[in-house]
């Protein structure tokens, strides 16, 4: 694995062992960077929130990109040594904060942090965790009025979006999909 794109262009992440990480491919997180690019144009100083981090991959790309801060919120502690190793690796020590602690605990103490702009989810799949995420995110009014939020979850899985998210596309990546949300729009009468 690897940054793609950016300042930290070509910077190696941390290998890793064992089963209790799933990192987002390198082909799946350009597609991904260049449908969140067609959308916002540019992701300078854009604020990122990434939940489930696992390697941090998501947010450090997002930096390399021009974000302007990333919060990366896992609970696990090889995740959190991953994040920490890659974050020291890019050299982003300055634009991350990482919360080590459950989703829910920490999600409340990034409300007094957002809103955010582009929220990345990446929950453990078949655990029911992405619509109960994206529930707590709309409560806490986590997501900037124009921002984005992608959410992966398993291909075909089906969960409902609270009231006020709409879904603005899913596109399918092997036994992934990538489904990009964001507030619904409110159109005049």
């Amino acid at each position: 694995m690897r940054i793609i794109s950016g300042s930290a262009r070509g910077r190696k992440l941390a290998e890793f062992g064992g089963s209790g990480i799933r990192p987002t491919p390198d082909r799946v997180r350009e597609a991904v960077f260049s449908i969140l690019i067609s959308r916002f144009d540019s992701l300078h100083n854009l604020r990122v929130l990434e939940v489930f981090a696992g390697t941090g991959a998501m947010s450090l790309e997002a930096l390399s990109r021009g974000a302007q801060s990333a919060l990366l919120i896992d609970s696990a502690r090889q995740a959190a040594d991953l994040i920490t190793d890659n974050i020291s690796r890019c050299r982003m020590e300055q634009r991350t904060e990482l919360l080590k602690q459950p989703a829910r605990a920490a999600l409340q103490l990034a409300a007094h942090k957002g809103p955010f702009d582009l929220i990345f989810l990446d929950p453990p799949y078949k655990k029911n965790m992405l619509p109960e995420t994206l529930e707590q995110l709309s409560t806490l009014q986590l997501l900037a009025q124009n921002g984005i939020i992608s959410a992966e979850s398993s291909a075909g899985e089906q969960f409902e979006l609270p009231t006020g998210f709409e879904r603005l596309e899913t596109r399918r990546y092997g036994s992934s999909d990538i489904h990009l949300i964001g507030h619904r729009s409110c159109e005049a009468p």
